[in-house]
C-alpha cells in the first residue's frame, strides 16, 4: 500500500506529499491522522522554515474517500459517528497546525482539488496552481457540510457572499477563474509546478521566517480584532521582532551594505 503521506526534507523546506495517486489522492483515517501529525511535527520544528504541502500524481486531493464513507454506512449511529468524527477532527487539526505555524505554508496543487483538497488549498498561505487545477466545493453533491476550516477560510477568503456561492451552486473553477477570484496565488504550466513551489519556498526560507510568521498571525488574527487591538497585536510582534538575531543583523546588513543572513530567529 505505501505511506499515505510522504515527507521530503529540502534543506530548511519540508515537503508534504499525500499519497494515493491511484484514489486522487482522497483521504481516509490513516493518511488524515498521519498527515495531522505530520504538521503537527512541522510546526513545532524549528529547522523546518517553510513547508509545501501537494499530491502524488495528476491531482491534488479528491476530497473524503468515499468507498470509507460507504463501509460506514451499515454501522450503527454512534460507532459512525465515532469513527467520522475521528477523521474530520484529524483533516481540522492539520489544517489548525499548517494556518497557525510560524513559518509560511505552500499549497502546491495541480488537477483536481476538491472537498477537503478544496479546503486544504484555502488553507495554504500561498498557493501555486498547475494550468490543470480544477476545484470544487463538492460538499453538496455528497450531501455534507464543509469540513477542514473551510467554512472559515473561504468566506475571508472571498467574502461571504461569493463564498455562498460557490458552496450553494457548487461549480467548476478553472484554473484562470481561481486566479480571478484569488482562491491561488499564481499560475505555472504543469510541468513547472513542483520546481516553482520548492523554488518559492527555498526563498521564503531564506527570509526572516520568524518575522513571516508574526506578519502571518497580524494578518489571520486581524479579522478577530478591533482597530486598536490590531494595532496592539502589530506593537507586541515588533517588539518581539526587535529583540531577535534576524533584526539585528537586518539592520547591521543594511548599514554595512551587505546581504543578511537570516536564521529564522
Amino acid at each position: 500500500m505505501g505511506d499515505k503521506v510522504i515527507v521530503e526534507q529540502h534543506g530548511a523546506v519540508l515537503r508534504i506529499v499525500l499519497n494515493q495517486p491511484e484514489a486522487m489522492n482522497a483521504i481516509g483515517p490513516e493518511m488524515a491522522s498521519r498527515f495531522a501529525g505530520i504538521a503537527a511535527d512541522a510546526a513545532a520544528d524549528a529547522a523546518v522554515r517553510c513547508v509545501v504541502v501537494t499530491g502524488a500524481g495528476p491531482h491534488f486531493m479528491a476530497g473524503g474517500d468515499i468507498r470509507y464513507f460507504s463501509e460506514l454506512l451499515a454501522l450503527p449511529a454512534a460507532e459512525r459517528d465515532a469513527k467520522l468524527g475521528a477523521l474530520v477532527s484529524d483533516v481540522g487539526r492539520a489544517v489548525t497546525s499548517l494556518r497557525t505555524m510560524a513559518k509560511p505554508v505552500i499549497g502546491a496543487v495541480r488537477g483536481a482539488a476538491a472537498g477537503f483538497g478544496f479546503s486544504l488549498m484555502c488553507a495554504c498561505d500561498v498557493v501555486i496552481a498547475s494550468d490543470t487545477v480544477n476545484c470544487k466545493l463538492a460538499y453538496g453533491q455528497l450531501g455534507a457540510s464543509p469540513d477542514g476550516g473551510g467554512s472559515y477560510t473561504l468566506p475571508r477568503l472571498l467574502g461571504v457572499r461569493r463564498a455562498m456561492e460557490l458552496a450553494l451552486l457548487d461549480e467548476r473553477i478553472d484554473a484562470p477563474r481561481a486566479l480571478e477570484l484569488g482562491l491561488v496565488s499564481r499560475v505555472v504550466a504543469d510541468a513547472e509546478l513542483d520546481a516553482a513551489a520548492l523554488a518559492l519556498a527555498a526563498r521564503l526560507a531564506a527570509q526572516p521566517t520568524a518575522a513571516l510568521g508574526r506578519t502571518k498571525q497580524l494578518f489571520y488574527g486581524s479579522f478577530e480584532k478591533d482597530l486598536a487591538g490590531q494595532i496592539d497585536a502589530e506593537l507586541q510582534a515588533f517588539l518581539a521582532a526587535a529583540g531577535s538575531h534576524d533584526f539585528s543583523e537586518a539592520v547591521t546588513a543594511f548599514l554595512g551594505r551587505r546581504k543578511p543572513e537570516f536564521r529564522g530567529s
